[in-house]
């Protein structure tokens, strides 16, 4: 009967472990969508206020360094560029919030697992950016 009692206290305790994970990467893209959401939001107003990219005609930043400092100097078209950066990169983010949580959890099966998918995204993005 203990021994019942014992195995019904774990599995609770596991469950609400996992749903306090669950919540915290929720949280995660919720404000990752959310940012980029109201980033490309202000940059398409800027744009229909200015009717200016903010670049000469014909020129486009292409590169995130490009962008940011497009951003840094609120040309209307890299604040949407920005915006679009941060939707991209919400996925990694929840990447490395779930190895946080895995850690802390103390599931090293799957932080070695999740610390493998961000390598490869964070390669694959080195990759993608090379000429």
């Amino acid at each position: 009967m203990e021994k019942k009692v014992d195995r019904d206290l774990m599995l609770e305790k596991e469950n609400e472990e996992l749903r306090a994970m669950e919540l915290i990467i929720s949280k995660a893209l919720t404000i990752g969508i959310t940012t980029s959401a109201i980033v490309i939001f202000i940059g398409l107003l800027m744009l229909i206020i200015t009717g200016n990219s903010g670049y000469p005609h014909g020129f486009y930043p292409t590169s995130p360094v490009e962008i940011l400092k497009g951003f840094i100097s609120l040309k209307p078209y890299a604040v949407i560029l920005t915006g679009l950066l941060l939707l991209i990169l919400t996925p990694v983010f929840r990447v490395a919030v779930s190895i946080i949580t895995f850690l802390h959890e103390k599931d090293y099966l799957y932080t070695a697992i999740t610390t493998l998918v961000f390598i490869i995204l964070i390669i694959s993005f080195i990759l993608g950016k090379v000429e």
